[in-house]
């Protein structure tokens, strides 16, 4: 019997939010939860209605896409968890692919190289890798940056569970923050470099409209983990 994997779908007045369902329902994984949780949204929530009969819809107050997304993880009855922002699409193949390469592997936590589309889902940048060397080079790469793209990433329920799940007082780097912590913690990452997620880059998406805060948010959280992360790979060799 497969390991059911939950897809949590953070929502916030977003218009793409159908692209995102269609793609999520349409896996070919066989052992599939959908979970969208509307984060007080006053715009586009009817785009969800032809789509309840196959997902379950959490309302809440609006609280920022971390507290969203735990909300939505507290929920879920799947071993793993796949994030899919409600402006991004999911390959039909992406959980049955990375699951497969998950288990193949005995991995906690895996994530992929992405194609890049624009507000009308046309590609505008086929490949983006985020390759890693072991996990002495991952602990490498996240003290100066975040190589992960979030929807990319499958993780076992228990692990984000274990590390305290997303830090909902960093509304821009609680994705930065938790792949770190799961890091020094132990969990076992792997890479596929393959495309296996569709990013949204658009006008209105908030790494565009507060770069400004987003960088001192980065700079914070590589202040907070830079030592740790560079003590742990030189104790992993590398």
């Amino acid at each position: 019997m497969m390991p059911t994997v939950t897809i949590v779908i953070p929502f916030y007045n977003c218009p793409y939010i159908q692209e995102a369902l269609e793609s999520a329902i349409h896996q070919t994984y066989p052992a599939v939860e959908i979970i969208v949780v509307d984060d007080g949204s006053t715009r586009h929530a009817d785009l969800i209605a032809p789509y309840t009969h196959r997902v379950y819809y959490l309302g809440k107050a609006n609280g920022g896409t971390a507290h969203a997304l735990n909300h939505g993880f507290r929920h879920a009855s799947g071993e793993y968890i796949a994030w899919l922002s409600s402006d991004d699409k999911f390959e039909p193949h992406k959980i049955e692919r990375q699951m497969a390469f998950m288990l193949t592997h005995g991995l906690d936590v895996s994530y992929t190289a992405f194609s890049v589309i624009d507000q009308h889902s046309r590609i505008t940048d086929p490949y983006r890798p985020a390759p890693m060397a072991g996990m002495a080079d991952l602990c490498r790469q996240l003290s100066y940056s975040n190589p992960i793209n979030g929807c990319t990433v499958i993780a076992k329920k228990e692990w984000i569970a274990g590390v305290g799940m997303f830090n909902d007082h960093l509304p821009f780097t609680h994705d930065y923050d938790l792949w770190i912590r799961l890091a020094i913690n132990g969990a076992k990452f792997g890479y596929m470099p393959d495309c296996l997620t569709k990013y949204r880059v658009h006008e209105q998406m908030g790494t565009i409209q507060h770069r400004a805060r987003i960088a001192g948010e980065y700079q914070m959280v590589q202040n907070n983990y830079r030592n740790l992360l560079q003590h742990v790979a030189a104790q992993l060799g590398g």
